[in-house]
């Protein structure tokens, strides 16, 4: 059902003679151009959506449960959020122009990003808009966004499988840094790793976007990396040289992991310190799940977890103290930190960092793991 949707959807957009936008024939050129043409769409239309974002009245309020903390941060207070609008746009708008709509994988990552998009918009409007209906600070509920992720997850997971399913290099998941090592994969195991990969990442760019320009800036390394691996993997030639999988029509990916890199440099014209806007969870829940996606068809999982190693050390920070907090609660009868706060950029703070400080060293180590994964390439 969801396939003939698809299909019906790109006979449409051909039908209507959007086919003479995508003038771009070669992968790498379109690859760069997506960059400026985000960045630009980001440039071009943020004061637009800020103004009508402080309009609505859309602004954050910090609410940790440390008044310190609260201290800190009162100067964000009143900032436009739900700004990961822009990103969507312009991630959107790009692949319209330039990637190749037939593509079935570019379809599918644009399902997975506005599908994510609209639940982050979603609570971020329940949690923003609370006052004016009498009630508290409360938005989808962790229960309900976690099902939307998975259901989405699942579903994605199936058709791409099915999609992909008479390429050998799909059925397998590959190990940085070794040649020959590959585990074989059936259907279950496939959509229990996807279902990981796009809900997990989802919920750890969520968990990291709490300072300016930190989630952003760190998502643009991340989105550059997995251009470069998108273009390795899609192009047979190059692919076959540098002993990597190919996976056939996924060099697509590489389009809108530009994009994605050219949103976020836009954005961080407005969200660089001090922030004139926020993404909220529209932005980083779509950013996150869409990054899993790609990382799922040119089949880098576990490679992902290398490149976006302060997402993966950001959640695991966030669970380590709850889990630790409720152990010894149920033990000692007081619950006990590990960190003097969660997720690991605000226990940096709490130590005196100041945040661009924090911002700046994490970006710094996203730069560094980027570049040991592109090594991984050759090391293979």
């Amino acid at each position: 059902m969801l396939y003939l949707l698809i299909k019906h959807l790109s006979d449409f957009l051909e039908s209507h003679h959007l086919g003479f936008l995508r003038v771009f024939t070669f992968i790498t050129f379109q690859t760069i151009v997506a960059v400026p043409i985000s960045f630009l769409i980001v440039l071009f239309c943020g004061p637009r959506v800020i103004a009508w974002l402080r309009k609505q009245k859309i602004g954050d309020n910090p609410d940790f449960d440390q008044e310190q903390m609260n201290e800190k941060m009162k100067g964000k207070a009143g900032t436009p959020t739900m700004g990961g609008i822009l990103i969507i746009l312009a991630i959107v708008a790009t692949t319209i122009l330039i990637a190749d709509l037939k593509n079935f994988y570019v379809l599918m990552a644009l399902i997975c990003l506005i599908w994510l998009g609209a639940v982050g918009a979603a609570d971020d409007w329940l949690k923003l808009t609370a006052k004016r209906r009498g009630g508290g600070r409360q938005g989808l509920t962790g229960l309900e966004k976690l099902l939307f992720q998975i259901g989405l997850s699942v579903v994605l997971c199936v058709f791409t499988y099915d999609h992909g399913q008479l390429l050998p290099a799909v059925r397998q998941v590959y190990f940085p840094f070794f040649k020959e090592l590959k585990q074989p994969i059936n259907l279950p195991m496939f959509i229990v790793l996807g279902t990981i990969v796009i809900t997990g990442f989802s919920n750890a760019v969520n968990l990291t976007d709490g300072l300016d320009g930190l989630a952003a800036g760190c998502m643009g390394l991340a989105s550059f990396t997995f251009a470069v691996l998108a273009v390795c993997i899609g192009v047979k030639d190059l692919a076959e040289f540098l002993l990597l999988p190919y996976i056939q029509a996924s060099e697509q990916m590489a389009v809108l992991s530009a994009a994605m890199m050219g949103a976020c440099l836009g954005f961080l014209w407005f969200n660089c310190a001090p922030a004139s806007v926020f993404m909220g969870d529209t932005g980083s829940l779509a950013m996150g799940g869409l990054i899993g996606y790609i990382a799922i068809v040119i089949r880098q999982e576990l490679l992902l977890v290398l490149v976006g190693g302060i997402f993966v050390v950001e959640a695991l920070s966030v669970m380590i103290q709850v889990g630790y907090f409720k152990y010894t609660k149920r033990k000692y009868g007081r619950g006990r930190r590990i960190f003097k706060m969660a997720p690991l950029h605000h226990h940096f703070q709490q130590k005196g960092w100041p945040e661009t400080q924090v911002v700046i060293r994490f970006w710094l180590i996203g730069v560094i793991l980027a570049a040991m994964a592109l090594v991984t390439v050759k090391l293979r």
